[in-house]
């Protein structure tokens, strides 16, 4: 299968770059390198904007099979001071994504979503046909993309799954930027830096390890959950203040946090339900959160000593 993953260089783009390698399939990155820079050398890259019309073009001439669409503006903060900016890349780079798809004959596209489409939900875990309460325009952005390919798969015949991810962490999620609460605490506590939780510390959410992320995105690209919008994540709800303490314990470094006012626009808990991915797809997180962060802790210490080291 020739497959096309837009964010390659990215975070989670560059884990399934890797894996679909070793499942045996041929792999075309597209990626601007704006934010990501994990580039294999082995793997044809399209170093573009995911809006850049010239996209479809060039899938129309090699006919990828399946597209993993990862490329987005993944900032809540960014998207609210510029919300023209974020629809730019998360609207009309989907709806480019999409006709580079129709353009090049492609079966399917699998569209990375965010648990931020369910708002302030009813229940928790949210289960995946919950209503969708986007409270950004990040978060309806995502909304519009899994419009956007419903209505493609209606008018065009390509298949499609949208999987909604928790919050994701594991290796190559640098401290900057828009980054994951576990990347922003371990870089600091092996630097010996404050850590700040904001609030009470009672704020929850889902945390999945990123390897097991792409194992979803790995088994939706073949022919089942088509049509489907699928929870990846574990259910289970971590609060700030226990994940502090197991990131420390991993590290091995005081749990001191600093409290902070809350910030305003955060949610106060969130987690979804996969019991749906894992009678879909046959998927289920494999990766306990103390392994998953003993894993993190490993690749950002390493990432520090060939810092030091000039490499």
């Amino acid at each position: 299968m020739l497959a096309l993953v837009t964010g390659a260089a990215g975070f989670i783009g560059s884990h399934l770059v890797d894996r679909l390698l070793a499942d045996g399939h041929e792999v075309i990155g597209v990626d601007d390198l704006s934010s990501g820079s994990n580039v294999r050398p082995d793997v044809e890259l399209w170093r573009m904007d995911v809006a850049d019309p010239e996209l479809v073009e060039r899938a129309a001439r090699r006919r990828p099979e399946v597209i993993c669409h990862l490329a987005a503006q993944v900032s809540v903060r960014a998207s609210v001071a510029d919300p023209l900016a974020d629809a730019r890349v998360n609207v009309l780079g989907t709806a480019n994504v999409l006709e580079a798809a129709r353009a090049a004959g492609g079966r399917k596209v699998v569209f990375a979503s965010s648990c931020a489409v369910y708002g302030v939900p009813d229940a928790l875990p949210v289960p995946p046909d919950a209503e969708l309460r986007p409270a950004s325009p990040y978060a309806a952005s995502k909304v519009s993309g899994e419009v956007y390919a419903r209505m493609y798969g209606a008018l065009h015949g390509i298949d499609h799954t949208t999987l909604t991810l928790a919050n994701v962490y594991g290796p190559r999620q640098t401290p900057e930027g828009e980054a994951g609460v576990i990347s922003i605490f371990t870089d600091a506590l092996l630097a010996g830096r404050p850590t700040k939780v904001y609030g009470d510390g009672s704020q929850t959410r889902d945390y999945v390890y990123v390897l097991d992320v792409v194992d979803a995105f790995a088994r939706a690209a073949g022919e089942r959950g088509g049509g489907r919008r699928l929870n990846v994540g574990t259910g289970v709800q971590t609060t700030d203040r226990e994940l502090h303490a197991l990131v420390a314990e991993a590290t091995g470094a005081p749990d001191e946090p600093e409290f902070a006012p809350p910030r305003l626009g955060d949610l106060p808990a969130m987690a979804v339900d996969p019991r749906e991915t894992r009678e879909v797809l046959g998927w289920e997180p494999a990766t306990g959160l103390r392994e998953g962060l003993a894993e993190t802790v490993a690749w950002a210490r390493e990432r520090r000593a060939r810092a030091r080291e000039g490499g």
